[in-house]
């Protein structure tokens, strides 16, 4: 397994060794042992999966606040989407920043995101799955959306007519919203 540092603190992509043959391929997507060789200690206890039918669907930007907030490890099964995170942590020497990475079932990466991040993305093809481990349960009451198009964070979704649900079409945006983080170096 290989860690490849993003301009995001904390923020990796994971590429795994992937085994093919002409049967085939097989890769092992996380093992606690290789992620704490790459210096990443995080217990995953929730499996999440999402699967979105049309192109241009775009979900996010979401998070789970403290006391709840979850570090995520996202990857794509199925199809293609350009994930987006954006790190809101105060203090963070890549606050307000982002990145947009592809990830696809072709190219087997994923992506380690932080608590303190807003997470998205938006479907380059059909029929798209996504697959997220978490490391901490879903609380109802902890979650928040902010607004895709915020401008203080001039996201180049490349998508015209994204494909919404209302909450995210209706979020507020970073400065109106109660979703606060600030940076501890010990989190990531």
């Amino acid at each position: 397994m290989k860690k490849i540092d993003t301009p995001l603190e904390g923020c990796y992509i994971i590429e795994p060794r992937v085994f093919g043959d002409a049967r085939g391929w097989f890769y092992e997507s996380y093992s606690e042992r290789a992620f704490a060789e790459l210096g990443i200690r995080t217990v995953f206890v929730q499996d999440n999966r999402s699967f979105s039918a049309q192109k241009g669907t775009l979900r996010g930007l979401h998070c789970q606040i403290e006391p709840h907030a979850q570090t995520k490890l996202i990857c794509c099964t199925r199809g293609m989407f350009t994930d987006v995170v954006v790190d809101i942590r105060e203090g963070s020497p890549s606050y307000m920043q982002h990145i947009c990475v592809d990830l696809s079932e072709d190219n087997h990466r994923m992506l380690y995101i932080p608590k303190g991040f807003l997470h998205g993305f938006v479907t380059r093809t059909e029929n798209v799955e996504a697959l997220y481990k978490v490391d901490d349960f879903y609380a109802p009451e902890c979650d928040r959306s902010v607004r895709y198009n915020d401008p203080a964070f001039a996201i180049e979704w490349n998508e015209t007519s994204p494909i919404l649900s209302d909450k995210d079409r209706n979020n507020l945006f970073l400065q109106d919203s109660d979703v606060h983080f600030e940076w501890k170096k010990d989190r990531t």
